[in-house]
């Protein structure tokens, strides 16, 4: 009996049945005496303890799965509508509804025409025509010692009407003495033009655009070709090397050569700019590039360009804007390194002051590409 005593004493459990009255199906377990209740009272004080934790975790739980969801959520919608997201042809509001007479009066003497052409796969784009005009007879200028038919790719916001006051600046600055056209494209979705955008489209729309000016601009009359330069603001940048390297590669006979490339605030591609707006390592927007449709790889265009007979020493002019609050400054670095190594004619102009949108609009930006036009 002391024995069983001392036994209950050490136990954990405390029966409320006296020692003298156990009933005879307690029984011994390794010198001690267990009581049948014991393994109620053990659940029961499990039980317990998790119904005392879970007001602690509920919380955390909860914030954790809110955010994992929110993240899935917002990455699935950036995959999905991604041509939404990057091109913007109705920002701001009514843009789709600009016309070119709204700004004939800020565009001085340069005199602008709206074209329709059909790109590659039947889409109908249109282009903004512009040539400097003969103040007296009204007339576009009279022969001269060289024809520079410039292509315009725009940014992806908005719609070309707006930018022609500060494309009329830049031919109106330029030497009278040679034949300056300027044709602006709209891409698809954009302004008048049909369809809807995507880089796969609007590469057909430059492609188009090229192929028209190649008849348009063809004169059997004088010795020189007309010359060729490719100038994109923005993403235009990236649909201007993209197109020039296509040019340099393909091995038809054409009657406009490409003399320069001109890339206003571009970027090296998509891919490094998620990396720009997400720099946290931790967010996973930034390791989306695997789902992306939209590419637009400048460094790709640029080496491919490279490595064709005309390009090796191809002209290029790099105007960046001071203040640039989307493309951070380590992208024209990048790319200006990029074209040394690649051994291209590389001249960089930076804009001081001057936002992403407002390089060209600056006398200082406008006079650089005046400068490469005329040389």
């Amino acid at each position: 009996m002391r024995q069983t005593l001392h036994s209950l004493r050490k136990c954990r459990l405390t029966c409320v049945v006296p020692s003298n009255l156990l009933p005879l199906d307690h029984h011994r377990s390794r010198g001690r005496v267990v009581c049948p209740c014991a393994p109620a009272i053990e659940a029961y004080k499990r039980h317990f303890s998790s119904i005392a934790i879970i007001p602690v975790i509920t919380p955390p739980v909860v914030f954790v799965g809110l955010a994992l969801t929110l993240w899935f959520y917002k990455c699935c919608m950036m995959i999905l509508f991604q041509n939404k997201i990057i091109y913007m042809p109705s920002v701001p509001p009514y843009s789709r509804r600009e016309k070119i007479a709204d700004y004939t009066r800020t565009c001085g003497s340069v005199h602008w025409e709206e074209q329709r052409i059909t790109s590659i796969d039947g889409t109908r784009i249109s282009l903004c025509i512009g040539q400097l005009q003969d103040e007296t007879h009204g007339t576009s200028a009279g022969p001269s010692s060289s024809h520079v038919v410039v292509l315009y790719f725009q940014g992806n916001a908005s719609s070309l009407p707006p930018r022609l006051p500060t494309l009329s600046k830049v031919l109106n600055s330029l030497n009278p003495g040679n034949q300056y056209t300027l044709v602006a494209v709209s891409y698809r979705g954009f302004w008048t033009s049909q369809g809807r955008a995507s880089q796969r489209g609007i590469e057909m729309d430059a492609d188009a655009a090229i192929a028209w000016a190649q008849t348009r601009f063809e004169d059997h009359s004088t010795r020189s070709r007309p010359k060729l330069v490719l100038w994109g603001q923005s993403i235009g940048a990236s649909v201007a090397a993209g197109a020039a390297s296509r040019l340099l590669q393909s091995n038809e006979s054409r009657n406009l050569q490409l003399h320069g490339i001109i890339l206003e605030t571009p970027f090296v591609s998509i891919k490094r700019m998620l990396v720009s707006l997400y720099p946290q390592k931790w967010l996973p927007y930034r390791y989306l590039s695997p789902f992306l449709w939209n590419w637009w790889d400048n460094e790709e265009a640029l080496r491919a360009i490279a490595i064709t007979p005309a390009g090796a020493s191809m002209p290029i002019l790099l105007i960046t804007a001071g203040r640039d609050e989307i493309v951070p400054s380590d992208q024209a670095d990048d790319l200006q390194r990029l074209c040394r190594q690649l051994k291209f004619n590389l001249t960089r102009h930076d804009v001081q002051g001057a936002l992403h949108t407002e390089a060209t609009s600056k006398s200082q930006g406008r006079d650089a590409v005046v400068k490469f036009l005329r040389a």
